[in-house]
């Protein structure tokens, strides 16, 4: 086990990442990186078959997992992210969102918030008898 992998530790972090590091690091999985590989999202550098991430791919897999927490399809953050630069001063994650876009994502998670409760009464009182009134 690793020691030292916080924010000191970070500054004089290698030029390079291995992917289990970057991995470890995130706590995601290499299955994971792979994916966000495939799908564009991540672009590692190639030394034979070993994927080496930058600074650059570690703060970009910081702001993807952030989105993914603000609840955004891999699409949508995808479209945030592409063609600009990510991240603010000190490597910290940054979704370029509208005050419009965190509208709308609030009002899809808190429709998507209704229908999970929903499904949850319905599931709650599967198989009960239903009482006349």
């Amino acid at each position: 086990m690793r020691t030292g992998r916080g924010a000191a530790a970070r500054s004089a972090a290698p030029a390079t990442l291995t992917i289990g590091d970057l991995a470890e690091e995130f706590g995601v999985t290499l299955r994971a990186l792979r994916f966000y590989e495939a799908k564009g999202l991540l672009h590692p550098q190639r030394r034979g078959t070993t994927r080496l991430y930058t600074e650059d791919d570690r703060t970009r897999l910081a702001t993807i997992l952030r989105g993914k927490e603000l609840g955004f399809t891999l699409r949508e953050i995808a479209a945030m992210v592409d063609g600009e630069e990510i991240g603010e001063p000190g490597g910290q994650p940054s979704l370029a969102l509208s005050p419009a876009q965190v509208e709308e994502q609030i009002a899809h998670l808190e429709n998507q918030k209704a229908e999970i409760e929903r499904a949850l009464v319905a599931l709650r009182n599967y198989g009960k008898p239903k009482t006349s009134a």
